[in-house]
Order: C-alpha cells, then sequence, then structure tokens
C-alpha cells in the first residue's frame, strides 16, 4: 500500500511538472477554480518589462525615457465579479500589454487541433479606448494571434461570458502543435480592463465565437480595427480623399501615387524634405496608412482613394504588417498585394504599377520576419508583365554590404530615416523616368 500511495504521489508531481491539469481525457485545464496552477503566469508591459503574477498582485514598472509617461500596467489574481480565481489585466496608455501562460513543460495539442477548441470565461469591464488579443505560440517561428478589438469592445460591461474558440482560428495546417511553449496569452494596448477565468482546451468543443479565415483575411477588404487606429484611420481615409478633390480642382492630376502603410505614409515625416525635391513637382500623392495590412490598401482603393485621379504612375509597397502583425503565410500575403494590383488596373486602367519589393526589416539577414518578407517578394516578382505592372527590388541598396540593416538607415529596423528616403528616390528614379516618359 504504501508503495502504492508513493506511485500516487508521484504522478501527482509529475502531474504538476508538466504544466498539464486534465480534467478528462478530453480537456486540458490551463487555468481553473482549482489551486493546482502549475503554468506560470506572467505579466508584461511596455519596453519588455514582465514580472510573474505570484501572489495577489503585480505591478510593471515603466522602463526608463518611456514616451508614454501615463503607461501603466498591472494585474491581479483572486475573485472578480463574482468569479472564483480570475485573472485580471489591467492597463492605460500602453503600447503593448499581455497576461501569459509561460515556463510549463510544452503541450501536445495535436489532438485538439482537428475539432478541438480553446474555451475561457471573460469580463470586459473597459476597452472604450482599448484593443485585445488572444495569442498561442507552437513554436520560435509560430505566433498565431485572433484580434479581438470590435467584439471585445460589444462585450464591454455585460459581464462573465462564455467563449469558444475553434483551435482552427490558430492552428494552420503547416503548423507543429506538438511541442508548444506558450498555449494562451491576452495580449492588449490602449486602455482597459479585462478579466479571464476558466482557460481550458476542449478535444472535442463547440465554438460559439467565429474567427477570421487566415487564408483569405488579406484578400478580404475591411477598414484597419486595431485599437489605436479605430479614431485616426477613417479620418486619415476622409483627409485623403479631401485633398484629392481640392487638387483636382485646382486643376493639378498627380503624375504619381504612392501607396503602401507607415513606410509610405513616412513621406509626410522623415522624408518630407526628399519629398520635395523628387515628386513635388509631379503633384505626387501619398497614400501611406501606419498599420495597414494588404486588405485594409483593398478597402480603401473601393472606397475612393484614387477615384477621379489619372497618375502615370502607381507606386506600391504593401506586406511588411501582415508578416510583422500576424505572421501571415507568405501565400497570402502576395494573394493580398495581387488582389490590390488588380483592384488598381481596373480603377486606374491607364496607369503603370511600380510593384517594389517589401522593404527588409530587423538587423540580421536570418531574422524571421525579414525571412518571411523575402518569401512575399519571391512570388510577386512574377507579377509583373512589363506593360502595365513592373517590379524593382531595391532592397541591397538599403542594407549594409554583409545584409544586415543599419539604424542610420531604419532606426526601428522597421521605418526610414531621412536617409532611407533619399536612398528610396534615388534608387527608383531611373524606372520612374523612364515609366513618366512612356
Amino acid at each position: 500500500m504504501k508503495t502504492f500511495l508513493n506511485c500516487l504521489a508521484a504522478l501527482a508531481l509529475a502531474s504538476a511538472a508538466s504544466g498539464i491539469h486534465a480534467a478528462s481525457n478530453d480537456e486540458i485545464v490551463l487555468h481553473g477554480a482549482s489551486t493546482l496552477q502549475p503554468w506560470r503566469v506572467m505579466v508584461a508591459g511596455p519596453g519588455g518589462a514582465e514580472q510573474a503574477l505570484e501572489g495577489g498582485a503585480v505591478t510593471i514598472p515603466k522602463p526608463a525615457g518611456s514616451h508614454a509617461p501615463g503607461a501603466a500596467v498591472g494585474a491581479r489574481a483572486g475573485d472578480e465579479a463574482g468569479m472564483r480565481n480570475a485573472l485580471t489585466l489591467q492597463w492605460k496608455d500602453a503600447w503593448v500589454a499581455s497576461l501569459r501562460f509561460d515556463g510549463g513543460a510544452s503541450l501536445d495539442l495535436r489532438d485538439y487541433t482537428a475539432g478541438g477548441t480553446v474555451a475561457f470565461d471573460i469580463n470586459v469591464a473597459d476597452l472604450e479606448q482599448g484593443g485585445i488579443y488572444f495569442v498561442m505560440r507552437c513554436g520560435p517561428e509560430c505566433y498565431r494571434k485572433l484580434p479581438f478589438v470590435l467584439p471585445g469592445r460589444k462585450l464591454q460591461g455585460k459581464g462573465w461570458q462564455r467563449l469558444s474558440f475553434s483551435m482552427a482560428c490558430f492552428a494552420r495546417a503547416q503548423d507543429d502543435f506538438s511541442r508548444v511553449p506558450l498555449p494562451f496569452s491576452l495580449e492588449a494596448n490602449g486602455s482597459g480592463q479585462v478579466a479571464l477565468a476558466n482557460i481550458r482546451f476542449v478535444k472535442r468543443g463547440k465554438p460559439n465565437t467565429p474567427c477570421p479565415d487566415y487564408l483569405a483575411q488579406s484578400v478580404t477588404p475591411e477598414p484597419l480595427s486595431h485599437a489605436w487606429a479605430l479614431a485616426n484611420w477613417p479620418k486619415r481615409h476622409l483627409q485623403k480623399l479631401d485633398e484629392n478633390r481640392k487638387l483636382l480642382a485646382a486643376g493639378k492630376n498627380p503624375k504619381i501615387v504612392f501607396i503602401g502603410d507607415s513606410i509610405t505614409e513616412g513621406w509626410e515625416h522623415a522624408g518630407q524634405a526628399v519629398w520635395q525635391r523628387y515628386y513635388a513637382k509631379h503633384d505626387a500623392v501619398a497614400l501611406g496608412f501606419g498599420g495597414d495590412h494588404t486588405e485594409n490598401v483593398l478597402w480603401r482603393l473601393q472606397h475612393g482613394e484614387v477615384d477621379g485621379l489619372a497618375p502615370k504612375v502607381a507606386v506600391l509597397m504593401i506586406g511588411t504588417n501582415n508578416a510583422g502583425d500576424r505572421n501571415d503565410d507568405p501565400q497570402a500575403t502576395a494573394a493580398g498585394i495581387k488582389a490590390i494590383i488588380g483592384e488598381l488596373r481596373r480603377r486606374l486602367p491607364g496607369t503603370k504599377v511600380l510593384l517594389l519589393a517589401i522593404f527588409p526589416r530587423e538587423q540580421l539577414p536570418d531574422a524571421f520576419l525579414r525571412r518571411l518578407n523575402e518569401q512575399v517578394n519571391a512570388r510577386i516578382a512574377g507579377l509583373a508583365d512589363g506593360r502595365h505592372v513592373f517590379f524593382a527590388n531595391i532592397n541591397e541598396s538599403l542594407l549594409n554590404a554583409d545584409g544586415t540593416l543599419s539604424r542610420e538607415v531604419m532606426p526601428d529596423l522597421l521605418h526610414l530615416h531621412e536617409r532611407g528616403y533619399e536612398t528610396w528616390a534615388r534608387s527608383i528614379a531611373p524606372i520612374l523616368q523612364e515609366l513618366l516618359a512612356e
């Protein structure tokens, strides 16, 4: 009997060390009413600062030199609005905040990816100025992010709600979910307060909440819905429509239109002096919106941003946010770019499209996001037909000889400094000159 009891004790300790609390053969409880919580709960804030949630509460210190002096991130564990053993995340004026399950043994979730769900209770106390996302990481280069900004805001003030998502919202066809190091994380930005409880994986669950199809998301037109963009992104769209109307009313028609994301928007900021030297004489227009993915550019084109214009050349570069924000499959990003070119050809039939390779990002040549973008570039090069669509890859001009990226060109290893815009303008000048002359 003593040996049997020792075996039971050993099994209990092994279960705790494994990070798995199996409620049954069909469930894995990550966090629930039970006191068994082998997974460490980590709370992170701006600047990469993080702490384990040990005890009742934790406050993340603001990083030195923070650009958001009012930023604050904290979390607590305990009863919340009548729910036992909840986890509550609070954040204010934060570019990033998160509450994640970390430090346990990797989970084998292969049996849950086909027909399984991840389910939990959620109480959205405040999300008027914030956004939330649910995240899983199945490996060092497997980051799966489910946006829940607008649906989350609809739950504000409605008390505890039970959500159940299909695992297909996170697991893609090529993913290996046999050793999942980060099975669940709540990520947030802006300001808000959200509590979670009873987080579990159900092998034969029934989802009650839809999610985007990752294969179709890049080609399905929609406005950008990040919390930080909800107020300003629509305003910028209307502003661009108004600027175009005023330009045409003044008898000017832009010969060049640039279309893209924050890197293109940067022509109005870090690249402004370069723009004046190269493009002001062409009455050029910059239609760059920070944070845009391919589907956001599609939406803008379908809602008037090039209507009435007849440029000789449209310079298009888009896709780095598809990679950086949600690690889109390169084929999906390329499909989104192809859809944008099709939209431009329909709306601007007399315009030549100069498609640029997505610029390099991250310092090292073998960095994951850099490689994702290069895989997209290899695919979109074939979209050029030499008559209406032309492709140019100027990336080497932005890099050091060893393939590394300099902060003198891109201070944050993503967005260009004035020197980078000068390199961009100079590199495409011969191509533009030829296309404008035709």
